[in-house]
């Protein structure tokens, strides 16, 4: 299916900048990009590329400003990265694939309603007590334990695992290998050293539109609940301990790990392989650069860096200081054979 210019302009609320005509049919990279395709600048350091660039449509900001003739069309709108999201997210509804159907062999508990909307994948578990919302997909191998709660057009892909009594929302997508309410890693040694496990008797709550990414984990509480709230986005590799807190639309890269008992604001972020420890809380819009470790709390509108993390305006002056530690261990030597020849 193509789409023209104008019709994608007035899709995203942009303006064109060239042949309205002009047709696409589908996405690529503005370095590889081919006649056909649309493509979009958000980043500075590809600008060179959008001058030799074979894309028939790119979209670009509305300050873009060419130093150079490009051959392409160009709608303008007031960030490319976004609207590009809605095309793709447009794109994806019409080819991604849209099973329905309970499949066989699978495993329902008997008592469990399951919505005609919904789609259960062959080889699935459903427990006893489950309720499932409409428009509900759990693909193949996937389990979902007793008294477990899923809300309307949730996405639970194939191998995900629910443990019994954890909730979640509507609109949410679990990728494959995903689980949802192993226990809380509680152990108290005794008097000899042996340690033994705490009973993890809490669940795990996910709320609307979160997202959560292929092998991450969410642990079940001690008591009470793990909470991961409304429109959160979690990469795949991330561990989230018990009784953790993350605050609505906090993104976080992959391979993070937040230990136990620690709350996490609001519109967070968080680069890959930040460890964070417990007990602390992060404040609401805290941007944290990938592999930091961060042992105590962190102020709203935080911006820390390094292990242990610092402001990230210090960390880049540790690191300008550090690339010259070279050049004065050699002045210094220098110094010290100069007053011993004295």
């Amino acid at each position: 299916m193509q789409f023209t210019a104008q019709q994608i302009a007035q899709y995203i609320g942009g303006t064109v900048d060239g042949c309205p005509e002009a047709a696409v049919s589908t996405f690529a990279k503005i370095e590889e990009a081919t006649p056909g395709s649309l493509t979009f600048l958000a980043n500075p350091k590809y600008t060179h590329f959008i001058y030799g660039t074979k894309a028939t449509i790119v979209l670009v900001g509305n300050d873009f400003v060419a130093e150079q003739p490009i051959e392409a069309t160009l709608i303008r709108v007031a960030d490319p990265y976004s609207a590009l999201a809605r095309l793709l997210e447009l794109a994806s509804s019409a080819i991604r694939p849209a099973p329905t159907g309970i499949e066989q062999p699978c495993y329902i508990a008997e008592g469990v309603s399951v919505p005609q909307s919904c789609y259960v994948g062959a080889f699935a578990y459903i427990g006893r007590g489950v309720r499932i919302g409409e428009n509900v997909k759990i693909y193949p191998q996937a389990y979902i334990g007793d008294g477990a709660v899923i809300g309307d057009d949730t996405t639970v892909y194939a191998g995900v695992k629910i443990y019994h009594g954890c909730r979640i929302g509507a609109r949410c997508v679990l990728h494959s290998g995903a689980v949802i309410g192993a226990d809380g890693f509680g152990f108290a040694p005794d008097a000899n050293g042996v340690y033994h496990k705490i009973e993890q008797i809490g669940i795990v709550e996910i709320e609307d539109d979160v997202e959560i990414g292929a092998n991450t984990t969410v642990d079940r509480s001690t008591m009470g609940r793990t909470l991961i709230e409304r429109g959160v986005k979690l990469d795949n590799l991330i561990q989230i301990a018990h009784n953790v807190e993350v605050g609505h639309d906090t993104v976080m890269a992959s391979q993070v790990g937040v230990a136990g008992s620690t709350k996490i604001g609001s519109n967070c972020m968080l680069g890959g392989q930040v460890g964070v420890s417990g007990h602390i809380t992060i404040g609401n819009g805290t941007h944290i650069g990938a592999q930091s470790g961060i042992s105590k709390s962190v102020p709203d509108g935080g911006r820390v860096m390094g292990s242990p993390a610092v402001p990230m305006g210090d960390f880049a002056r540790l690191c300008a200081y550090q690339k010259q530690l070279g050049d004065l261990f050699a002045k210094v030597r220098q110094l010290e054979k100069q007053l011993n020849n004295k």
